[in-house]
This record gives C-alpha cells, sequence and structure tokens, in this order.
C-alpha cells in the first residue's frame, strides 16, 4: 500500500486529506512540522509527499530543494498563496504538481493519483541501457563499459533529460529548464554549455559519441548509430 505523507499543520485540513487518502486505499502519514516530516522519510518509503509551503517550523520550499538532493519522490505544494513567483519558486525546488487552498478534494486526490499512475509507469523502467552506457534513474548511477562513471548532480540532471528524449532535438532553452543547482539558481547559457562538453568527454568512447549538436536548434541524443 502506498504511503502519502501530508506535510501541514492545519490539523483539520490534515486529518480531511488523510480521511479521503484512508477511504481511497492509500495509507496517509501525518506530519504537522518538517522535523517530524524528516524523521518519517527517514524511516519509511513515501510514495507521494503533499507539503504545505508555510509550516511552523521552516520554508516547504527549502525542504523540496533538500529532498530532491537524494531522492525523486514526488512532491505537490500546498499553500494559501496564488502568486506566479511563488509557483515558480515551487516548480523550480522539485514540484510535481501545485495546488492553492481553498480546494476540491476530489480534484486533489485525482491529481495524487495521476502522479502516482506516472511513478508507476516509471518505475517500470529505472535503467536505460544504450550501446556502452548503463544509466539508472532510481539510484541516480552510471556504467560505462561495466564501470562506475562519475557525474556531478547537473551533469547526471543533463543526462537524464537525454535518455528520457531519445531521438528528439532539445533546444538550449528546454535544456536549461531542467537545470536548477540545489539552491534554485537558474543555470546561464555558458554553464551549460561547459556541462554538455563534460558530459560528453565522460560518457564518449571511440566508437559513441552519444550526444549530437545540431547546429542552430539544440542537441539531440543518439541511440543508433551516429551520423
Amino acid at each position: 500500500m502506498d504511503k502519502i505523507l501530508i506535510i501541514e499543520d492545519d490539523e483539520m485540513l490534515n486529518a480531511g486529506v488523510c480521511f479521503h487518502l484512508e477511504k481511497g486505499g492509500r495509507q496517509p502519514v501525518p506530519a504537522y512540522d518538517l522535523k517530524t516530516a524528516e524523521a518519517v522519510i527517514k524511516k519509511d518509503t513515501i510514495a507521494l509527499i503533499l507539503l504545505d509551503v508555510n509550516l511552523p517550523d521552516g520554508d516547504g520550499i527549502s525542504f523540496a530543494r533538500k529532498i530532491r538532493e537524494k531522492m525523486n519522490t514526488p512532491i505537490i505544494f500546498l499553500t494559501a498563496q496564488d502568486m506566479d513567483e511563488d509557483m515558480i519558486r515551487g516548480f523550480e525546488a522539485g514540484a510535481d504538481d501545485y495546488i492553492t487552498k481553498p480546494f476540491n478534494i476530489k480534484i486533489l486526490m485525482q491529481r495524487m493519483e495521476a502522479i502516482l499512475r506516472r511513478c508507476r509507469k516509471e518505475e517500470k523502467n529505472t535503467v536505460y541501457c544504450c550501446k556502452n552506457l548503463q544509466v539508472d534513474f532510481a539510484s541516480m548511477t552510471v556504467r560505462k563499459g561495466g564501470k562506475p562513471l562519475t557525474l556531478t548532480p547537473t551533469e547526471f540532471r543533463l543526462l537524464q533529460a537525454f535518455c528520457r528524449n531519445p531521438g528528439q532535438v532539445l533546444t538550449r532553452e528546454m535544456l536549461l529548464d531542467k537545470l536548477w543547482d540545489s539552491e534554485g539558481n537558474f543555470v546561464d547559457e555558458h554553464t551549460l554549455t561547459i556541462n554538455i562538453s563534460r558530459l560528453r568527454s565522460k560518457i564518449s568512447d571511440e566508437e559513441n559519441s552519444y550526444i549530437k549538436t545540431i547546429y542552430g536548434m539544440g542537441y539531440q541524443w543518439m541511440e543508433g548509430e551516429d551520423e
């Protein structure tokens, strides 16, 4: 049974969400502050986190960034704030969805179910193999010719974007959107160029270059023979 962590200091709201989750066959785990939530995450395997932005002992967005550095557990932000900037900050921190109060509980349940369905599909194919590379998205590890390959978090996010979109031309703008650092700062064009260059040097060999530059457009991940 999927465990859903509800980090919300409004006890009535937390209890209401837990009630509907139990009714839908899920196992809710309530937490009313970040300290309790952190202890739960260390102890239990959580399928999804519903996270309030403003909590008694800290900022939910900063907490989400910490989670994202260690795991890919889906996160839905819950907040009373309905500002574009707040929503952007939430997605920059790694949110999978964002819902504002007051909300329709049925809509929240449907959004949670949609994310859980998507995650189950992704879990079936967490290991991606291409030529001489083996990429494990779940453990965030890479092997080249069977040997471990060390990548920085930014390089891994970049590699994941390519592996998830084989054959598709990814523009620089599309790649930049995926490369926010752990503090939520935007990765600029120069940093993108450096990271692509470093990633290429680490994953390529005499027979495989993997990343093809499409001049004037962006980059393309080559699964078949390089052109």
